[in-house]
């Protein structure tokens, strides 16, 4: 069966906000946002909302949402869920005419691979959570272009929810600063025991976290406004939904790529290896300079692109797989990377979802060996890190993909916003240093959602 889809042109709008003010009190909105018309590399915005189905996967597997497929592995499920939308009827290079968005939490990756349960929960949502869109309202930033994806009968549903006012933020504020989960010392001591599993051989590089946290009051909305001013970068998202003990959300502000998959064509892009941005050009020029030629650096940043080859020939066709960027320097608001590029082509029968379980979680922010990483940040990390480190993205009809690695980003819960910090260690890291990256990373979102006194 063929989805009878329209494709309608839009007023183009430079900023996606304008658009998702109309459409955010909406059940199950959505906005996968690409951070334009300030941040780089972004192209295409995604909004939704109210989608045919919602299925929620908590941590031990569970399903809810769709009784039916209880019993399937979390990815075969969401593939179950994917399948109930009809094909469309049309060809079209947007990115997306309908799937499934949502988000698949770091914790889902202890359904994967052997990890005991050693954090505790830091939050309650589920390890993931996506719906089920059959219509989207699509901006392409390259080409100056807005559309809404719709059927026929959807396109009216739609066209009236963007012909009401649009819901202006209301008031946000935290109500007392945030608060580290780890005090220098106790970073320092955890720094400490990596560095002994690497002197043992357990393992080559361990990305090391640390959560802050704080209360909050009003509208996140207007929290995420204020943190994409802070920062604008190309694969942000924002979703919230009614939880068990008041709103709970994800407002991400990622600079990174984890797959994406589009006509079979596979490509992730790992980042490892940090500064901070100068406060005079001269000082920046230099800080770039530091990290482009930090020998360091760059074998954090190859360690993690041999780990995303292996991951990705798992389910890639063999003698695919290639690297056209290793370890090229990108600048955002408040620090520079080193960005690599891993490519390949998506193997006979393989469906992206696959993909995504085959890579799952990012080996940028576990660390090599990746199964053995996990199980040494479980052990390390005193709670569980829920959305940070996972993913948040769509999962297209016809087999198209794209997900981010959800670092800069803030969940809320229960009346509390928590962010983390991290960073790889490996045998030459400094403590040090590394406990000011994990800073460095994310001040400047803890900064934007401070009032100035």
């Amino acid at each position: 069966m063929s989805a009878r889809l329209q494709i309608t042109p839009l007023p183009y709008r430079g900023d996606p906000l304008d658009y998702f003010a109309h459409l955010r009190g909406r059940p199950g909105a959505v906005l996968l946002d690409s951070g334009r018309p300030v941040a780089p590399g972004g192209r295409f915005d995604i909004l939704a909302s109210d989608p045919l189905a919602t299925l929620a996967i908590d941590a031990r597997g569970s399903i809810s949402g769709a009784a039916e497929l209880s019993g399937l592995s979390p990815f075969a499920a969401q593939q179950a869920l994917l399948e109930r939308l009809p094909t469309p009827n049309r060809e079209s290079e947007l990115p997306f005419l309908g799937g499934l968005i949502g988000y698949w939490s770091y914790d889902l990756g202890r359904q994967l691979e052997p990890v005991d349960e050693l954090a505790r929960p830091a939050v309650s949502l589920p390890a993931s959570r996506v719906g089920l869109y059959d219509w989207a309202l699509i901006q392409d930033h390259e080409r100056g272009e807005s559309w809404l994806v719709a059927s026929t009968e959807r396109r009216r549903q739609v066209l009236g929810w963007l012909a009401q006012p649009p819901l202006d933020p209301g008031p946000f504020r935290l109500t007392a600063p945030f608060a580290g989960e780890m005090s220098r010392a106790g970073y320092l001591e955890r720094f400490a025991a990596v560095q002994r599993y690497i002197r043992a051989g357990d393992c080559y590089q361990i990305n090391l976290a640390q959560r802050f946290s704080a209360p909050y009051d009003g509208d996140l909305w207007a929290a995420y406004r204020r943190l994409r001013e802070a920062t604008p970068t190309p694969f942000a998202g924002y979703m919230a939904w009614p939880g068990p003990r008041g709103e709970q959300a994800i407002l991400s502000l990622s600079p990174e790529r984890f797959l994406e998959c589009r006509a079979g064509r596979v490509e992730t892009r790992p980042i490892k290896g940090t500064r901070p941005r100068g406060a005079t050009p001269a000082e920046d020029r230099a800080l770039a300079d530091q990290l482009a030629a930090s020998l360091k650096d760059r074998a954090e940043n190859v360690m993690i692109v041999d780990l995303l080859r292996n991951d990705l020939g798992r389910v890639c066709r063999p003698g695919s797989v290639r690297v056209p960027q290793l370890c090229g320097l990108e600048s955002y608001a408040n620090v520079h990377h080193l960005v690599s590029v891993v490519t390949g082509e998506l193997a006979a029968g393989r469906r992206p979802l696959e993909l995504l379980a085959a890579a799952f979680p990012g080996g940028s922010i576990t660390g090599a060996p990746k199964v053995r990483a996990m199980q040494i940040i479980e052990e390390l990390e005193p709670s569980r890190r829920s959305v940070y480190c996972g993913s948040l993205g769509y999962v297209d009809v016809r087999g198209q993909m794209d997900t981010s690695i959800a670092i800069r980003t803030a969940v809320a819960d229960a009346g509390r916003l928590h962010l983390w910090g991290g960073g790889g260690l490996v045998a030459d890291s400094g403590g040090e240093a590394e406990y000011q990256e994990t800073l460095d990373k994310i001040r400047h979102l803890m900064d934007a959602l401070t009032p100035v006194a």
